[in-house]
């Protein structure tokens, strides 16, 4: 449900022009208007001090603040918000699964798979069981869900971003382009292709797919950030971090994964001032880590970072490798050359 407003002339101020006689009118997008243009802050904003909205029923506000919450990363508000609404009013199923989904995304996977089992049935509650097996090691149920996905948009995206998660890159390109053939509006598919294309290592073809996005969206955080790294690997990390320096500090959408990157395309400085507190957020600032760790000669604690890893990716296993390698040069474990 869109909300509207309830006064059509409110939203527009005049004020006299300084030392002249003309009026100049300045007009306050709706909230409509800054969902359109992604603008979650702006669209909370409004929401909540334009008088624009007053007479809006409080309960479908705080929804739409839920829904703005989640879509700027702020889960732990939004997850708030939505246990309130609930607490209020247990009828509401749907507002019981947006629980779940922003318990997902706060890596709460055991309470969200106990909520989730309760709710009925719906596409949703499907997909996000069968993220919730693979984030919980549940292969059996994962592959008793993947037959449960319909030959739809939004489960075959589920499949594709499943494969991409599993670092089957291809099969996750296949998808998204038969998506794009019948549905070439979804110009974002154009940016899951070409992290895909970045991740097999193909970053030229990653810059061309990408392109196609940034031409309509140049203002977009994920597909700037992935254009730097594309720059870093076919030129070096200060070409990268021209990319984004405008992004630094900004407060925008995706600030810990770009100041994760920064401090790749500086060759490692301040790694220790903001690796650690992004190992469970990003999943490489762990592997970063332990190559900082490494080339400082810090054998153990780059070991403690990888002891755990199961790897999935070349760079995983010849990290891994490295790892064992040093650490049974520097203890003569031949156990650790083993591995």
């Amino acid at each position: 449900m869109i909300l509207s407003r309830t006064k059509s002339e409110s939203a527009k101020g005049n004020r006299n022009s300084a030392g002249s006689g003309t009026v100049r009118t300045v007009t306050i997008p709706s909230f409509e208007d800054f969902l359109l243009k992604r603008d979650y802050i702006g669209a909370k904003t409004v929401l909540q001090c334009s008088k624009d909205y007053d007479e809006v029923p409080e309960q479908l506000k705080q929804l739409w603040t839920g829904f703005c919450d989640f879509h700027i990363g702020e889960y732990k508000r939004a997850l708030q918000l939505y246990e309130k609404i609930y607490a209020a009013d247990g009828s509401l199923k749907e507002v019981a699964l947006n629980i779940c989904v922003c318990m997902f995304y706060l890596g709460m996977y055991d309470e969200a798979q106990k909520l989730v089992e309760e709710l009925p049935q719906s596409p949703l509650k499907i997909r996000l069981l069968f993220h919730l097996a693979h984030k919980l090691t549940d292969e059996d149920r994962l592959m008793e869900l993947h037959g449960s996905l319909r030959d739809v948009v939004e489960d075959q995206l589920s499949l594709a971003g499943m494969h991409f998660l599993r670092s089957h890159y291809q099969e996750a390109i296949d998808i998204y382009k038969r998506v794009l053939l019948d549905n070439k509006d979804l110009l974002a598919l154009n940016v899951y292709v070409a992290i895909c294309y970045y991740k097999l290592d193909y970053y030229d073809i990653s810059q061309e797919v990408l392109d196609l996005y940034l031409n309509q969206f140049p203002d977009s955080t994920i597909a700037i950030n992935l254009k730097a790294c594309n720059r870093f690997r076919l030129f070096n990390g200060r070409a990268a971090e021209q990319e984004i320096k405008h992004l630094v500090e900004s407060g925008t959408f995706g600030a810990d994964l770009i100041q994760h990157n920064l401090v790749v395309f500086r060759n490692g400085e301040g790694a220790l001032q903001v690796l650690p507190q992004l190992i469970d957020i990003v999943p490489e600032a762990r592997l970063n880590l332990a190559i900082h760790h490494l080339r400082r000669g810090e054998i153990q604690e780059a070991h403690y970072l990888m002891k755990e890893v199961q790897p999935t990716v070349p760079q995983e296993y010849i990290l891994k490798g490295v790892v064992h390698a040093a650490l049974g040069q520097e203890t003569g474990s031949k156990e650790h050359l083993k591995n």
